[in-house]
């Protein structure tokens, strides 16, 4: 089964632009509740994940680094420790599992790289159970 049925759209999702701030991405992740959020770049393909982790890893890490100048980071120039790995728009539920047992989502792109939404680790796992179960 293709999971284009599965997806969640661009326009449903939270995710963040490399050019936004350590601060704004904070910001985001808070008001979302989430642990880790899609990032894009300004031509909107999708560029990796920022996980609660790295912005904790950037500010243990760099010297002079404060909540106060956190606004100064961009997003860019944060390392990133987890790479949630992208599908294509067609790929199979099959091919879906074994990234979901990673990642809590799994970016999807079109054939040009643009980020187009995600397919939750949630929705995978209710996938499956139903099919297991049947």
């Amino acid at each position: 089964m293709e999971i284009s049925s599965f997806l969640l759209p661009k326009d449903q999702v939270a995710y963040i632009t490399n050019s936004l701030s350590m601060l704004e991405a904070l910001e985001q992740l808070e008001q979302h509740h989430y642990t880790a959020i899609p990032i894009i770049d300004n031509e909107g393909k999708y560029v990796g994940t920022l996980s609660e982790g790295d912005l904790l890893w950037k500010l243990k890490n760099t010297a002079g680094l404060t909540f106060d100048n956190i606004g100064e980071v961009p997003v860019s120039h944060i390392q990133k420790h987890v790479h949630n790995e992208s599908v294509l728009i067609n790929a199979e539920m099959e091919d879906m599992l074994t990234l979901a047992a990673d990642q809590n989502f799994v970016p999807v792109i079109d054939n040009d790289g643009v980020f187009i939404g995600i397919i939750r680790r949630k929705d995978i796992i209710e996938y499956y159970t139903r099919n297991i179960t049947d």
